[in-house]
């Protein structure tokens, strides 16, 4: 979201839940948990069917399965510390970290923005042949988020039983399999949909 009055001077963007980048940093690193979210749009009707080709391209393309990196399940899902990458685009003027409350009470929260510089940085990394691919799944997951909050999209990760039965610690499985049935059976339906479509509009 766009930066308001009282945030740090020179940021741009803002993301004010740590649980709701760390759920969209989830989907950017597992290719098939983000198709599968595609495809529940799909058939809800929240997306047309041509991100269904976009969902096939995250399963069988070999360069969503090489920027495959899994994160381990804890006690609110998926979770890995920010502090170490975090740090490293601060020290670059890319971003900037504001932390409230006080360590260990609950009223604590992370606030992350981008600044003018990461800005200009991400345009020129769209741009690039080998990382511009980033720029381009930052998209999906953007439009897969939406608006929700970061316990929304916790509680849409954990209606996924790989996901939720995940022991503590343990990286999180994929689910690709699974997405591809569902991928290869909503496309079936659209293709009979469309073919009586078709027969019942003849003379």
């Amino acid at each position: 979201m766009q930066t308001v009055d009282g945030d740090p001077p020179g940021t741009v963007k803002a993301v004010r839940s740590e649980l709701r980048l760390q759920a969209m940093d989830f989907w950017l690193r597992n290719p098939d948990y983000l198709a599968d979210e595609l495809v529940s749009m799909v058939e809800a009707g929240a997306a047309d069917s041509s991100h269904l080709a976009t969902a096939r391209s995250l399963l069988d393309d070999p360069e969503p399965d090489l920027r495959w990196y899994p994160m381990p399940r804890w006690f609110f899902g998926a979770y890995e510390p920010l502090d170490d990458a975090f740090s490293l685009l601060e020290t670059y003027g890319l971003a900037a970290l504001r932390r409230t409350g006080q360590p260990g009470k609950k009223s604590q929260r992370n606030q992350f923005f981008l600044t003018e510089a990461g800005a200009v940085a991400v345009a020129e990394l769209a741009k690039d042949p080998t990382l511009g691919w980033y720029a381009e799944q930052v998209k999906l997951v953007a439009l897969v988020a939406g608006d929700d909050g970061g316990q929304a999209l916790k509680d849409r990760q954990y209606q996924q039983a790989t996901y939720a039965g995940t022991e503590l610690g343990v990286d999180i499985a994929p689910i690709a399999p699974r997405v591809r049935e569902r991928l290869d059976a909503l496309n079936a339906a659209i293709s009979v949909s469309t073919v009586d479509g078709g027969e019942g509009n003849r003379p």
